[in-house]
């Protein structure tokens, strides 16, 4: 039994493996194998994350199908979608595919020149990939992917823009339209950029990755800031309640605060009311 499962390192499609006799169907079910999307399996000690979701979900795509938008921004400087978030594939028309739960197909035209293979994975280009993701996305997921993907190189601003200005009337080119101008690479994390997106589209437009100097003394860098009134807004992700990342924070806060700045420090059960985020940062700026 051990020589059979040693072999069954990586991702496998499990069917796959009972019909080579590598496991039995008993096996599977009892040595602790994650199950991905239905059918298929992963060696438990890989990490888990979106990636290896769509790993799993490749080996039963169909020729012509690939990973693609947000799912393919994981590959293009963007990991932001979760491990149990769906999986997205696009489809040419001509394939006939529906997926497994866990899998949101979108279907449209994909030729080869949109398509990569990296360690075994088709995923859709970087370019074809940030149109898909501004198409398909939520405003602020789809304008904090595209920060991400031009902060990585993979795209660059002048072609997100090329790529509306030959839009024409292909699918989802009013939505690209409205994301790519909101795109700004100094943004440093999903959740910063959505927050700016939510505030710029209020009308009060911050400055991303501020430098807080005050006197010639360099006093921290905020996320988002209104130098005029000297406020300014920070997202407090997982790292930032390390202990000693707490005392930093709480020092640079307080240095800030001595120099006659405001601090709004959110975290992620703000960004669940992003609303009501711009009411507090509107409130700030008028008081």
């Amino acid at each position: 039994m051990s020589s059979r499962v040693s072999r069954l390192t990586g991702v496998f499609v499990g069917s796959h493996a009972v019909a080579q006799g590598a496991v039995t169907a008993k096996e599977l079910r009892s040595l602790g194998y994650r199950r991905l999307v239905q059918g298929v399996y992963a060696d438990p000690a890989l990490p888990l994350d979106h990636r290896l979701r769509c790993r799993g979900v490749a080996l039963l795509l169909p020729p012509g199908a690939a990973i693609g938008g947000h799912s393919a921004a994981a590959w293009h400087g963007a990991p932001f979608a979760g491990p149990n978030d769906p999986v997205t594939v696009v489809r040419p028309a001509s394939v006939e595919w529906k997926g497994p739960r866990q899998v949101r197909v979108h279907r449209g035209p994909l030729g080869p020149m949109d398509v990569e293979r990296v360690d075994g994975v088709p995923i859709t280009t970087a370019a074809r990939t940030a149109w898909d993701v501004a198409a398909l996305e939520p405003l602020g997921t789809a304008v904090a992917a595209l920060d991400a993907m031009v902060r990585s190189g993979a795209v660059t601003e002048r072609q997100l823009t090329e790529m509306v200005d030959a839009g024409g009337n292909r699918w989802g080119v009013s939505r690209v339209r409205r994301a790519v101008p909101l795109v700004d690479p100094r943004a440093e994390s999903a959740p910063e950029s959505k927050v700016r997106v939510a505030a710029v589209l209020a009308g009060l437009a911050p400055v991303p990755q501020l430098l807080v100097i005050e006197g010639g003394v360099f006093l921290g860098r905020v996320d988002l800031g209104w130098p005029e009134v000297r406020l300014a807004v920070e997202y407090e992700g997982a790292h930032h309640f390390d202990a000693e990342q707490i005392v930093r924070d709480d020092e640079r806060y307080a240095a800030m605060i001595a120099a006659g700045w405001r601090v709004i420090r959110l975290s992620s059960t703000d960004l669940r009311d992003l609303d009501g985020v711009v009411r507090r940062i509107h409130a700030a700026l008028t008081t």
